[in-house]
């Protein structure tokens, strides 16, 4: 299904809270004047509450993505969209992506 794309000044956050952003801007493709990120860029989360080793597995530290456009890639690689998935390490749980641009969709 088409999907708005993800650029660099989306929220993103852990299923607790943290605040998460890409390391790796797409320069080659701006929407709003602000770089997108392909799906090959992990995700590095602040914040994060969930609890320490000793009540969890730890907080949320990392975040790779599982799922990205289909038919729209930047460089060989497929760019996020709104409805990407992403899996946090160490704790396995998803991010949610809660707020992007909505002017440019993609497959």
């Amino acid at each position: 299904m088409p999907g708005f794309l993800l650029h660099v000044g989306a929220t993103v956050m852990c299923a607790h809270g943290g605040q998460a952003q890409p390391t790796v801007p797409n320069p080659r493709v701006t929407v709003l004047g602000q770089p997108t990120v392909t799906m090959v860029a992990p995700y590095v989360v602040a914040g994060c509450a969930f609890p320490p080793p000793l009540a969890g597995n730890g907080p949320c530290v990392t975040a790779t993505w599982i799922t990205g456009s289909t038919r729209v890639t930047s460089n060989g690689q497929p760019l996020l969209l709104l409805d990407s998935q992403a899996i946090c390490a160490p704790t396995g749980t998803p991010l949610i992506i809660a707020v992007t641009q909505t002017r440019v969709t993609a497959i």
